[in-house]
């Protein structure tokens, strides 16, 4: 999270008008929006964002949704902040009956329901809607969250609601800003007398940290998140020098500040758990950097919880490379964590990509400042999450093994690859829309989609859909592949290709391509018909098509006639869908 003042969001606005090519974002409120529209495109363009925005009149979202030749659907939103506001929420509830008063978090679940049913039917957009603030009335007193019908027990129940009727809806995304709050302070995030003149609930010191949480759920729904966390180890990951204090003087553990590292590690830990890998970029002797990991007790992250670890004497930019390399993604999806003024400026002087938080001085304020920077956003999460370390450490196993073999052919069979392919089903619908979001590299059309289009997609007799997984001697690779084929009058065009680039080069390529065909076959049409679009980061994809045997129409367009295609070798074995 960069910190901003309204004031240079405001002149960002200024210096760059609106382009026609930008993401096309609304914004709806039933409070005043101006200065948060104006925030948020600002923060945008400070993220190489480029926004078109519609902002309602103040309290206008029924007339807008309602009807159907309104202006926020000839705008076509693809992203839409649907704000209501506790305030505005509180007027609510004082003027419900008091024997209703009970069910008025039902009540009000149902009528935001209905707004995302209708932005969901007349647009494709993505909806954000930020959670209720906490507010006690002063009623009850500490008895509020006893009493049913008192307003801090309804705002509770509304607030689990949402979560519940959000993760049901698939495309709508719960922004939660008490932990902004909580870390300014209620008096810097809200303003009385701001809202009593204006109905203006966030105050314009608060508003760049708002409009940095809207920002990082529009990119991540865009792909453009960070998956990797590089830790420096002597004062980052513990208290001292492993190679001056030795062992036992390292500090970690519930003793003295110790605890900081510890706190510090259990969170790096907690993103590992979730799917973000970890990798070490240190200035030391190997055999040192990893002493702490096998033989201190008190450690919380083992050596295995790392998917690289790079300790020598060479500059940080360069181990970061090396690291980039390894893991095969991009320097943006980076983020990098040292506790030394210099390497820190070193690494942003060198890869300006990569992004670098300037930690606190005090260790013990490590884990509290990382929390706050909502670095690690995304817009889903699955069970492959949690098991991409072991995926890139079974890897370096598979490395091995071409190391001792010389002929790429054999170090093929030698995996010993089975792959599934099968039509799209409930189970693995949540992945399949995750890939579709975060594929960059090997896309060849880049479309997005939601969890709720792509149970459309399956459910519609239109499409035929494939998701692919891998395995091999070493291990699952899990889904690594999906393809949406779209019929059209005696073809198939393909619709979506993207592939995960961990698997490239293994001859996954060619069986998707040969699977592709077969649809077609299967299909009874005469030819399929494939594009490439082009974006700043699949170019690695530009001669696909040519390269599986498809002819060149122009435009980026590719065809493969059905009664003509020859299949490709590869040494994977096809195998059902358990």
């Amino acid at each position: 999270m960069k910190s901003l003042s309204y004031l240079q969001l405001k002149k960002n606005c200024a210096r760059t008008p609106e382009t026609p090519d930008g993401t096309r974002f609304a914004l709806l409120g039933d409070c005043a929006t101006q200065l948060l529209a104006t925030a948020i495109r600002g923060y945008a363009l400070e993220m190489n964002l480029p926004l078109r925005v519609f902002e309602a009149d103040y309290d206008q979202i029924d007339a807008q949704l309602m009807d159907a030749g309104s202006e926020f659907y000839a705008f076509n939103p693809e992203t839409v902040l649907l704000y209501h506001c506790t305030e505005k929420l509180y007027e609510r509830f004082v003027r419900t009956p008091l024997d209703a008063r009970g069910a008025f978090a039902e009540a009000e679940i149902e009528k935001i329901r209905a707004e995302w049913a209708r932005i969901h039917h007349g647009t494709k957009a993505d909806v954000l809607f930020f959670a209720f603030l906490p507010m006690d009335d002063g009623v009850f007193g500490s008895y509020a969250l006893r009493e049913g019908s008192a307003f801090p027990y309804q705002l509770l129940k509304l607030n689990f609601l949402l979560a519940e009727a959000a993760r049901e809806a698939g495309n709508v995304r719960l922004i939660d800003l008490e932990p902004i709050r909580a870390h300014m302070g209620c008096d810097a995030f809200h303003d009385p007398k701001l809202y009593a003149i204006a109905k203006m609930p966030i105050s314009t010191q608060a508003l760049s940290a708002v409009a940095s949480r809207v920002v990082d759920a529009i990119l991540a729904r865009k792909g453009r998140f960070h998956k990797c966390a590089i830790v420096d180890l002597d004062n980052t990951l513990w208290g001292g020098v492993i190679g001056d204090d030795g062992l036992e003087g390292i500090q970690i553990g519930e003793l003295g500040q110790g605890h900081a590292f510890t706190e510090f590690q259990t969170w790096l830990k907690e993103l590992k758990n979730r799917g973000v890998m970890l990798a070490v970029c240190s200035k030391n002797d190997e055999a040192n950097a990893k002493e702490p990991f096998l033989r201190h007790p008190e450690m919380v992250l083992k050596l295995d919880d790392f998917s690289a670890f790079v300790a020598n004497w060479e500059d940080k930019a360069s181990n970061i490379r090396r690291i980039q390399k390894e893991l095969n993604i991009g320097l943006d999806s980076m983020v990098f964590f040292d506790d030394n003024p210099f390497e820190r400026n070193l690494v942003r002087t060198m890869l300006p990509e990569v992004e670098v938080p300037e930690l606190p001085e005090d260790p013990a304020e490590y884990t509290a400042f990382a929390r706050m920077q909502n670095l690690f956003d995304t817009n889903s999460y699955s069970d492959e999450d949690r098991v991409r370390t072991e995926r890139y450490l079974a890897e370096k196993s598979r490395t091995e093994l071409s190391a001792g073999i010389d002929n790429y052919d054999d170090y093929l069979k030698a995996l010993g690859m089975k792959a599934v392919c099968a039509p799209f089903d409930a189970f693995h619908i949540p992945r399949i829309a995750q890939l579709t979001q975060r594929s960059n590299q090997f896309n060849l059309r880049t479309v997005r989609y939601s969890e709720q289009e792509i149970e459309e997609i399956a459910a519609n007799p239109r499409y035929v859909t494939r998701y692919y997984t891998l395995r091999d001697r070493f291990g699952e690779h899990g889904l690594i592949a999906v393809v949406i084929l779209e019929k059209r009058e005696n073809e198939l065009f393909v619709n979506e290709w993207l592939m995960s680039c961990r698997v490239l080069k293994r001859g996954m390529e060619q069986f998707i391509a040969d699977s592709i065909l077969r649809a077609a076959r299967e299909a009874g049409v005469a030819r399929v018909v494939g594009e490439y679009i082009p974006t700043p980061k699949n170019a690695m994809v530009k001669d696909l098509y040519a390269s599986m045997g498809f002819r060149p129409l122009g435009d980026g367009l590719y065809e493969a006639r059905v009664d003509d295609y020859q299949n490709h070798q590869t040494f994977i074995t096809e195998e059902e869908a358990k």
